[in-house]
């Protein structure tokens, strides 16, 4: 029942603006990369105006799509299109040396399913938007001795079996290859991986697909938005139209559960490591937990 009061409370946030608490978050980040970019005194004071005009609209945008607003000023001011470029590629990196050891563990277990299921969601860890830092090989040890603070991933392995043709909504460099040995794991042969449109934060994006080789187990899409979310109303047709006809969606990650979570539909799975307070009062959890949850089931 708590569950269900803090989803109809996180309802009517979302309607009426985004929390303070995410406003705190924006400024940290932007001002970091303000930092790593040597921006000048002036172009300081031109960023924090727009951002501070921009939350005197933060009643009828959504968190995402402020930070794609603040993303794309960023850019007209540094030029930079791609701000975690360099992050994003040593999350790769460091996922993809982890891919063969993970993958013979996987071949060997009594369990693959639960498994891979438990590496995709301690990958979504890697995530420069709602942390400065974090530890992949610590997450890793976490998941495999912590229980999911929502857990319905028996219903997510029964409609896996069951489904004809799955959409799967990725978040994060680095974590995308967990997301791939977990494709792999599960044995379906109709799976169409969604990247976003360019980049935002350390967002996948179809050069992260590849660089992973992500083509191999699964179709690559893009959404056609570059929010850090899955913002249906702005993304492509084509993307739109999957979605609509998909038979099961899985979700990852904190951002597309903020653009999803009103749609109340009950072939999404989200699948994330809850990484602030305001996302774990939603769902009614604990910050840093584990999570595997379908609506339906509340």
């Amino acid at each position: 029942m708590m569950v269900v009061m803090n989803m109809e409370a996180v309802v009517i946030n979302m309607a009426k603006g985004i929390d303070t608490r995410c406003i705190e978050c924006f400024q940290k980040t932007y001002l970091r990369l303000r930092k790593k970019y040597f921006f000048t005194k002036q172009q300081s004071k031109e960023f924090s105006e727009f951002m501070q005009k921009l939350m005197e609209d933060k009643d009828v945008l959504s968190s995402p799509e402020i930070q794609r607003e603040l993303h794309h000023k960023l850019y007209e001011l540094s030029g930079v299109t791609d701000p975690f470029y360099e992050e994003k590629k040593q999350s790769n990196h460091i996922a993809l040396n982890l891919y063969k050891y993970w993958k013979q563990k996987l071949s060997v277990s009594e369990n693959p399913f639960n498994m891979a299921l438990r590496l995709s969601i301690a990958g979504n860890i890697m995530d420069f938007g709602a942390n400065h830092s974090f530890n992949i090989f610590k997450t890793i040890e976490d998941v495999f001795v912590t229980k999911f603070a929502i857990d319905h991933s028996e219903l997510l392995k029964e409609r896996i079996s069951k489904a004809k043709n799955i959409l799967y909504l990725g978040d994060n460099a680095g974590e995308i290859v967990f997301d791939k040995l977990f494709i792999e794991t599960i044995h379906n042969r109709n799976v169409c991986f969604v990247v976003k449109g360019s980049p935002i934060i350390n967002d996948v994006t179809m050069d992260d697909a590849y660089e992973v080789n992500m083509h191999d187990v699964a179709d690559v899409i893009s959404n056609g938005y570059d929010a850090p979310s899955t913002v249906l109303k702005k993304s492509s047709l084509l993307f739109q139209e999957m979605f609509k006809s998909a038979d099961l969606i899985i979700s990852k990650g904190q951002g597309n559960l903020e653009g999803l979570l009103n749609e109340n539909d009950s072939r999404i799975f989200f699948l994330l490591t809850v990484k602030c307070e305001v996302i774990a009062e939603s769902i009614g959890v604990q910050k840093g937990s584990f999570v595997v949850y379908n609506q339906s089931k509340l």
